[in-house]
């Protein structure tokens, strides 16, 4: 599998450590979430919310006007939802900077290799499926990449 490499370090991560030290990391990742900048102060009106995570999600992708297109990610998930602003935050720290066509590139199931399926629930892997979904397609809009769903960088 072929991953963005800060994507691919933190899959690395959670491939070496068991179940509970999972979920230590997923906490650990998600106080890094980065704040909002001003210009989404307002996520519900701004963002597109993520309507199959547990915990309420919004997110906006920018695609730089820049020959590589380079994806800028932002996510709102309140501080009581410590595994949903994981999620966000190993797609923030995974895929903002890259390329469109790298972010584009991310298998959909990338999140079996981290291990999560046996820490948390199918209803939570789910949204973060959904969140990885909602990104590419905002990267498919905002690009101009409509057929390369399966890019590879």
């Amino acid at each position: 599998m072929t991953l963005p490499p800060r994507l691919a370090e933190l899959v690395e991560d959670f491939e070496a450590v068991g179940p509970k030290d999972k979920l230590q990391l997923l906490l650990e990742l998600s106080q890094e979430l980065p704040a909002l900048p001003e210009r989404y102060a307002d996520a519900a009106g701004s963002m597109e919310q993520v309507h199959e995570c547990q915990s309420p999600l919004f997110l906006a992708v920018e695609v730089a006007e820049d020959p590589e297109q380079h994806v800028h990610l932002f996510f709102s998930a309140p501080p009581e939802a410590p595994t949903t602003r994981g999620f966000a935050s190993i797609m923030h720290t995974g895929l903002d900077g890259e390329p469109a066509v790298a972010v584009l590139g991310v298998p959909d199931d990338f999140y079996v290799a981290l291990g999560l399926a046996k820490a948390v629930s199918p209803l939570r892997i789910r949204g973060m499926v959904a969140m990885l979904g909602r990104i590419k397609k905002q990267v498919r809009e905002k690009s101009g990449l409509a057929g390369a769903a399966n890019a590879q960088p």
